[in-house]
């Protein structure tokens, strides 16, 4: 059981659909406060994404991200998998997030800095790079408004893609698999070998992480307790919206959401279903602004011993197809029995699947957009290692003088 808070006025008017710039602070408040700003593309959001944004919020007071179009994207670095407009909202999702900029540049400058009243900037620890291999924040930089958060081991888009076509139930606790590593290779591997800041890692989850993702509060009186339980697998735009529908059930709601084991969900959805483990998924959930609170491994059956100890007031299933328990019954039957099940429909029917078959369409374009990637990647940090060796060198034949 994780428990996520409730939202802040701030994000209460995002959920609202403010626009960039509504919820700015005024001038007096600019003074006493720090504001942050993050740009990406933001494409397949997972919790490497929001570890970012959470660490980046750290940093300040009011934090602004400005996400890539399409057309900049393609430019750059290649066919993103999700729209912009998919990608403005999945950003607009995390709960540390006070204000989007849409199709922001994709060079960051002083002058973008300056125009949305940010202090400096914050990346992460690997490098971004243009069309013709120069560093998207060497301006920022060298005009010291440039702060590094540390990157999140164990996930990346290139990780994402390849377990998404290796077609096995155990992906994602075998990453040794020849299998999977060549999967990986097509698609963080240039011809020149592995980039430093592209590839695959263990995810190891603790105690730590958790706390840093969830820090919330119990549900208070007057609250509608609302519980909700699936897999939320590659967590997505279809979630977001499903959420976000639950979370307008009530004046005042408290969302629950119960996620499945990795064997359960296997256990119904079959394939090389879940794309990610149960860890994955806690703070994928954990950091968007719709929940309160994750149950780590929730029951399949939602019944009575549930129901009392969380005290649910509603349960809501969204329009996808209902599988029965192991024993065939409807796992649903004990809401439904007491009245209190619903229902709703978000308007979005993405599926992970349909995610997974984005990908599988365009799996030739994703290849070469990662190893392309990656070639610019090897390029720089081979003139890093040069640049760090020169000046060595002049260090100790200046010492020995």
């Amino acid at each position: 059981m994780i428990k996520n808070g409730h939202h802040t006025s701030n994000e209460q008017g995002i959920e609202s659909g403010a626009k960039q710039g509504d919820l700015a602070c005024s001038p007096e408040k600019r003074k006493c406060s720090v504001r942050v700003w993050c740009d990406g593309c933001y494409d397949m959001v997972h919790y490497g994404h929001s570890n970012q944004l959470r660490q980046a919020k750290a940093m300040g007071d009011y934090l602004i991200v400005g996400v890539h179009t399409d057309e900049e994207i393609s430019k750059h670095k290649g066919p993103p998998v999700f729209t912009q407009a998919e990608r403005y909202k999945m950003v607009q999702a995390i709960k540390w997030v006070d204000e989007i900029v849409e199709g922001a540049p994709y060079v960051t400058t002083l002058d973008t800095l300056d125009k949305y009243n940010s202090d400096f900037c914050v990346h992460g620890d690997d490098i971004t790079l243009t069309v013709d291999g120069k560093d998207t924040y060497a301006e920022v930089k060298r005009e010291g408004r440039y702060r590094e958060c540390r990157r999140t081991q164990g996930v990346s888009t290139t990780d994402l893609v390849g377990r998404m076509l290796l077609m096995t139930k155990t992906h994602h606790s075998n990453i040794d698999n020849s299998d999977y590593q060549q999967h990986t290779d097509n698609f963080g591997k240039g011809p020149k070998g592995h980039s430093p800041w592209t590839g695959v890692s263990q995810f190891l989850q603790t105690s730590q992480k958790i706390i840093q993702f969830a820090s919330g509060q119990e549900a208070q009186p007057g609250d509608t307790i609302i519980y909700v339980a699936g897999a939320f697998d590659l967590f997505h735009i279809g979630h977001v919206d499903f959420l976000e529908t639950v979370y307008k059930q009530a004046e005042r709601p408290y969302v629950i959401v119960g996620l499945h084991f990795d064997q359960e969900v296997n256990r119904y959805k079959g394939k090389n279903y879940p794309i990610m483990n149960i860890h994955e998924r806690t703070l994928s959930v954990l950091a968007c602004r719709y929940v309160s609170e994750v149950v780590i491994g929730a029951p399949y059956a939602v019944g009575k011993d549930l129901l009392d100890h969380f005290k649910v007031d509603l349960v809501c299933h969204g329009k996808t197809e209902v599988f029965p328990d192991r024993d065939t019954a409807d796992p649903y039957a004990e809401p439904k029995k007491r009245g209190i099940f619903r229902t709703v429909d978000s308007g979005n029917g993405l599926t992970t699947d349909d995610i997974v078959q984005r990908i599988i369409k365009n799996r030739l374009q994703f290849e070469a957009r990662n190893q392309k990637k990656e070639a610019k990647e090897i390029a720089v940090f081979e003139a890093m290692k040069r640049q760090a060796e020169g000046e060595r060198a002049g260090d100790t034949a200046q010492a020995a003088q």
